[in-house]
């Protein structure tokens, strides 16, 4: 069973190399260990113990700091992990979202996928520029004038904000179900030939994927991909969070989505004799490919998102 103390360490080594990790492991659960050892000895309760030395401690992520020698004078020791952190939720959340807000304008307005691929890189370029600047020079008035930034800011951390532990089982369900998703997308992407939503004279099914994806192997590389996502799912589990492992994962669940988001640009993902079949206005037409550009971005933000969360949890 996780207990308080395991949560700590494990919240604090997070954010350490992993060299350096198992010798400051060693001696932080030392450190506790002799803290509460001598806090149950003058009468107190193991429990309450354990909690008043873990909140002497402090935040895990300025111990951490601490430990790793990062020089925390750019902004000030009492700003820096705060200036980090928001920092780091900006880039990763706002950046991607203008990326695709860009991207998504230019395919409306029919421009080439270089073109679109060029105004998603310069936004995103552009706003990581303005989000690092103002959130510096904000922070740097806040330092020298000593004022507070957020009403959280300036209480004392307690053991109550140590996340809470991942259980195994829920990761087992969330595999399962991943696993079944997958396998039933594959399938459904390979038998969608012999669907019969529309028929042409003849009485065959016309396909709703562009014959083009079969002609040239393409659909089989999208189904490829799919599946070593999974693969990677699966390697994630059963071996941890490794770094290398960890980015060749995101790379393999990012994968068939930029292809997909690659396909719509080309407009090679729908079957255009399947699109007249259905006797679709004009007006849903022109958004299809919007529609799945967004789609495949949104693909790639979870991938990136997903990286993230099993690096912290590392």
């Amino acid at each position: 069973m996780t207990t308080l103390t395991d949560r700590y360490v494990e919240t604090t080594l997070r954010r350490l190399p992993p060299r350096q990790r198992p010798d400051i492991e060693r001696e932080l659960r030392a450190s506790i260990e002799d803290a509460v050892e001598a806090r149950v000895a003058g009468g107190e309760d193991q429990s309450a113990a354990e909690t008043a030395v873990l909140t002497e401690l402090g935040d895990p992520a300025r111990l951490a700091a601490g430990y790793a020698d990062r020089p925390l004078y750019l902004i000030g020791p009492a700003l820096f992990v705060d200036y980090t952190r928001l920092l780091t939720v900006l880039l990763s959340s706002v950046v991607p979202i203008v990326a695709v807000i860009a991207a998504v304008v230019r395919v409306v307005d029919g421009a080439p996928f270089g073109t679109v691929l060029g105004s998603a890189i310069s936004a995103a370029l552009t706003t990581a520029v303005h989000i690092v600047g103002w959130t510096t020079a904000v922070f740097a008035v806040l330092e020298r004038t000593g004022a507070r930034w957020s009403p959280d800011e300036g209480r004392p951390w307690t053991p109550d904000a140590l996340p809470a532990p991942a259980s195994r089982r829920t990761r087992r369900s969330e595999l399962i179900i991943e696993s079944v998703a997958t396998v039933a997308l594959a399938a459904v992407i390979l038998w969608s030939p012999s669907l019969k939503l529309k028929l042409d004279g003849s009485g065959e099914p016309i396909p709703v994927l562009d014959p083009w994806l079969w002609d040239t192997g393409v659909v089989y590389a999208l189904v490829a991909l799919v599946l070593a996502s999974l693969f990677f799912t699966f390697a994630r589990y059963h071996a941890g969070w490794r770094p290398v492992l960890g980015v060749a994962g995101g790379l393999a669940q990012a994968a068939p989505a930029v292809l997909l988001v690659w396909l719509a640009t080309q407009e090679h993902f729908l079957n255009p004799a399947f699109i007249a079949a259905t006797g679709w206005p004009e007006q849903a037409t022109r958004w299809i490919t919007p529609a799945l550009i967004i789609t495949g971005a949104v693909g790639i933000l979870s991938a990136f998102f997903e990286t993230i969360r099993h690096a912290r949890r590392g």
